[in-house]
């Protein structure tokens, strides 16, 4: 009877233990939200209805009520003191080598004409480039006292009248170079003896001895010449008797020349 009032006495103070709601493991942030009283027991007779307004007043003014709501901690650097100011500007290198040149464009579409230029100044008057003559001699010559210049009375060519008839005397209108040939007909039993006078003197001489047939004779020559530079033939004089043979019918004695090369070419 005594065993029996004692088992009932510790079945009345366990009930109570037994009613309560203790929870046996620690609720999720989750299910601690979807509960509605975080860190609260519930018993089995409380009611289910959701939190008044107050209660959830109360809930959110005490922080302590939500034990296992951690803040989020975010660190933040300040880049800016990391790189720290801009500097100064350097100075400026060297240059470096060029690049390989790129292909060339197409053609562009064609510009408008332009304006009409000024005329220029009138350039100078053109240079004589050519010089030429031949002449001829159709009367004999015997010889005097003193020199005497052969000259003239046929023209074969004179285009540019640098050959002058009446002094006997070709003059040169250019400097250069100049190539010359005499030809005259000796007198029988006398000599023949003639020059191609450069200016005032004896460039080159014609000679035949006497003989008794007369003979053609010839004779030529190259002379580097000046402007107004003369050339001409002089028969000697009579210390040594020499004559020339031409006449009426024919042309027996000829002097021509001509430019070879101009000095500036």
């Amino acid at each position: 009877m005594g065993i029996a009032s004692l088992d009932l006495l510790c079945a009345g103070l366990l009930l109570p233990l037994l009613v309560c709601a203790v929870p046996t493991e620690e609720p999720s942030s989750g299910d601690v939200v979807a509960s509605g009283t975080p860190g609260y027991c519930q018993r089995c007779c409380d009611s289910e209805d959701p939190l008044t307004p107050a209660d959830e007043a109360v809930l959110s003014a005490s922080p302590s009520a939500l034990p296992y709501l951690l803040p989020e901690v975010r660190p933040y650097i300040n880049i800016t003191i990391l790189k720290g100011d801009k500097g100064d500007r350097g100075l400026l290198g060297t240059p470096g080598k060029l690049g390989r040149e790129g292909p060339r464009g197409e053609r562009g579409p064609q510009g408008t004409k332009g304006a009409k230029g000024q005329a220029g100044s009138p350039g100078a008057p053109c240079q004589t480039r050519f010089s030429a003559f031949s002449v001829g001699r159709k009367t004999a010559l015997h010889s005097s006292e003193g020199f005497q210049p052969l000259l003239f009375d046929t023209v074969f060519v004179n285009p540019d009248g640098h050959f002058d008839l009446t002094a006997g005397h070709f003059v040169a209108p250019l400097r250069g170079l100049y190539f010359f040939s005499l030809n005259v007909h000796s007198w029988n039993f006398k000599e023949t003896y003639v020059h191609v006078v450069h200016n005032e003197e004896a460039a080159v001489i014609l000679y035949a001895q006497p003989s008794d047939r007369s003979i053609m004779q010839s004779q030529s020559v190259m002379l580097a010449l000046a402007p107004g530079d003369r050339v001409w033939v002089r028969l000697f004089k009579r210390e040594r008797e020499n004559a020339v043979y031409s006449d009426d019918v024919d042309t027996y004695i000829t002097f021509s020349g001509h430019l070879i090369k101009p000095e500036d070419d």
